[in-house]
């Protein structure tokens, strides 16, 4: 489409576009500045969605003035907007321009225990296991930093950040830049949008079902959802997570629910999810202060010298990371006996490793992994495919004995004839793909199998997958959606596809096969909800079921490594291993194998062999027999 930039003509393209969401698009304009054009009503986005084209309507009427009147001078780490962007003739705001904040990626996945490798463990007592971080937690404490002198210079300029969440902070090292400027919330114009993981309690319906704003933001409501987001980079929780099971059935409520009634995760009756950091990783002093938030209603600025004084260290016994003055896991473990097995699972520790497990499959049965140890990648056999540090960056791959890396818009075949191939990328990650006979990849818009063009894709804007017998991906890029399968064998791309995934942003994607089926599980926030959906897709392109993830894991399942058998998908979850099965259109959850519980843990792989299901966690790999 074309608009107009300081009274000049600009066309923007498809292959520019580099963000969206639910209320606008965003643009490359060259290397140091970007676009951000608010989606008008007519937006394929807003198809037959009445009340998204009507609030279309209003933001942009809004927006004629409010960015006229932007504050000026605020702090560095704000994407302010710079110049307006204009329809022809200069009469109406499209949107505007904006520093570009390049080679960044959101908060989120700094919250994101698989992302940051952090600390993995065992569910033994006593038996705390350390590795090597990508992303050290000191860091995250200096990132944390930074941003709290970016609020507080905010709330200094008379500015409410208002919709404050970790999707609209981008991160470069130890620096938080805050993008979507435009909601802020100054003189006369309020900020009306929320998100419900960060919006604060107390300025919502507390007889409500769910938080929904309804009253102004303030300062203080900027330092409820900074304290959220920092709780969530430190212990990977929210402070209502865990599940709520009180024994009392009539004190039960939907989980939305549980911050209008401070049902915290330190709640009694809140199972602890087993992912998260154990709470007594850190200091007395914080904690307390998370508790005066998320249970007693404390407001004010977060006080900084939590933060100035929060040092991180090793414990040189057992390797744990905590905050405080004495090892907790030492201290817990004395006098502590052993586990018993429980159940009639009979349970075979195949791997344990102190480093960290990269990659797990099946191959005709026969289980394969990668795993880094001191500095060295090696596979099942033992053959060491690389030395180095791990990289939060590298993908991994198996395929049969080949490992395959993918880094920085390349992958690399790591065997005695090494290949190196320069591969588009999707939000920053290379596009590879590999199953038992081939490698894919994307190329300069072209989809490739092994250095043969199976079909053309939208570049830099596609996301695929490969299973056995067919491949399946899709884009999302300003006004084009879409989707795609395609044959393993053949060559040729069926885009007729149609998954609607409205008009959010999404968060995340993953996708497994079945000899038959795809599952395309997608996050998306939409209108400040994350929401989970999954297609399961047909080698034809036919949606046979799609669902809410949440109606049968509760929300308590992230996007994470299912595996698939014909018509059905285990998932491993905190409470055990379920079976969710395809039924008339719909994903139900068929059956739960509680006896596996203290084995496996949401994020945790499952894979079913003809001899169990094999477990694969951060540094463990378990066959189940049941």
């Amino acid at each position: 489409m074309d608009v107009y930039i300081n009274q000049k003509r600009v066309r923007l393209r498809p292959k520019q576009a580099i963000g969206k969401g639910g209320e606008a698009d965003v643009y490359r304009l060259n290397r140091t500045t970007a676009v951000k054009l608010f989606k008008p009503p007519s937006h394929p986005d807003f198809v037959g969605m009445a009340e998204a084209q009507q609030g279309a309507r209003e933001r942009l009427a809004l927006h004629q003035q409010k960015l006229r009147q932007f504050p000026q001078s605020l702090p560095e780490r704000v994407i302010a907007p710079q110049g307006l962007v204009m329809n022809q003739g200069g009469r109406r705001i499209l949107g505007y321009t904006m520093p570009l904040v390049a080679n960044a990626e959101v908060l989120l996945r700094y919250c994101d225990l698989r992302r940051r490798v952090g600390d993995h463990r065992r569910r033994r007592v006593g038996d705390h296991r350390q590795v090597r971080q990508t992303i050290d937690t000191q860091v995250v404490v200096n990132l944390f930093l930074d941003l709290h002198e970016t609020v507080a210079k905010l709330h200094v300029a008379d500015v409410v950040i208002g919709d404050f969440n970790d999707l609209n902070i981008l991160v470069q090292g130890t620096q938080a830049f805050l993008i979507d400027a435009d909601s802020f919330q100054f003189g006369s114009f309020p900020c009306s949008v929320f998100t419900a993981r960060f919006v604060d309690p107390l300025l919502c319906d507390p007889q409500g079902t769910q938080p929904i704003l309804c009253r102004p933001y303030s300062w203080e409501s900027d330092w409820y959802a900074f304290t959220v987001m920092l709780m969530q980079a430190l212990l990977f929780v929210n402070p209502y997570g865990g599940v709520y099971r009180p024994s009392d059935p009539a004190q039960r409520l939907p989980a939305a629910a549980r911050p209008l009634h401070r049902i915290t995760v330190f709640h009694p009756q809140v199972r602890y999810p087993k992912p998260a950091l154990p709470c007594d990783r850190l200091p007395e002093t914080l904690l307390d202060h998370f508790q005066r938030v998320f249970e007693q209603d404390w407001r004010g600025a977060f006080p900084r010298s939590l933060l100035e004084n929060l040092r991180w260290q090793t414990c040189p016994s057992c390797g744990v990371e905590h905050a405080r003055s004495a090892c907790p896991s030492c201290v817990q473990s004395i006098g502590v006996a052993p586990p018993v097995q429980q159940g009639q699972v009979k349970v075979t520790t195949v791997l344990q490793t102190n480093g960290v497990i990269l990659a797990a499959t099946l191959t005709a049965g026969h289980l394969q992994w990668l795993v880094w140890e001191e500095g060295q990648f090696k596979r099942e056999d033992g053959a060491v495919m690389l030395t180095g540090d791990l990289s939060p960056e590298s993908d991994w791959y198996l395929q049969g004995q080949t490992t395959w890396i993918a880094q920085q818009g390349q992958v690399v075949r790591l065997s005695a004839d090494t290949e190196r191939i320069s591969v588009d990328c999707y939000q920053g990650r290379p596009q590879v793909a590999v199953n038992n006979r081939h490698c894919y990849w994307l190329s300069q818009g072209q989809l490739m199998r092994d250095h043969a063009v199976v079909g053309e894709v939208l570049a830099g804007q596609t996301q695929f997958w490969v299973g056995p017998r067919f491949g399946l991906g899709f884009y999302r890029a300003g006004r084009l959606n879409g989707a795609f399968v395609f044959d393993v064998q053949r060559s040729g791309i069926n885009d007729r596809l149609s998954l609607s995934m409205g008009a959010g942003t999404i968060v995340a994607a993953n996708c497994t096969f079945s000899q038959s089926l795809g599952w395309l599980f997608v996050t998306i926030q939409d209108q400040g909800v994350l929401q989970q959906q999954c297609w399961v897709i047909a080698p034809t392109g036919q949606v046979v079921a799609q669902a809410d993830v949440g109606e049968w894991t509760a929300g308590r399942s992230p996007i994470c490594p299912h595996w698939a058998v014909e018509d059905a998908l285990l998932v491993a979850t905190d409470e055990g291993i379920a079976r969710v099965q395809v039924d008339q259109g719909r994903l139900i959850l068929q059956r739960q194998f509680p006896e596996t519980e203290p084995f496996v843990q949401t994020g945790y792989q499952v894979l079913a062999a003809p001899q169990g299901l094999y477990t694969v966690g951060a540094q463990t790999i378990q066959l189940l027999q049941l």
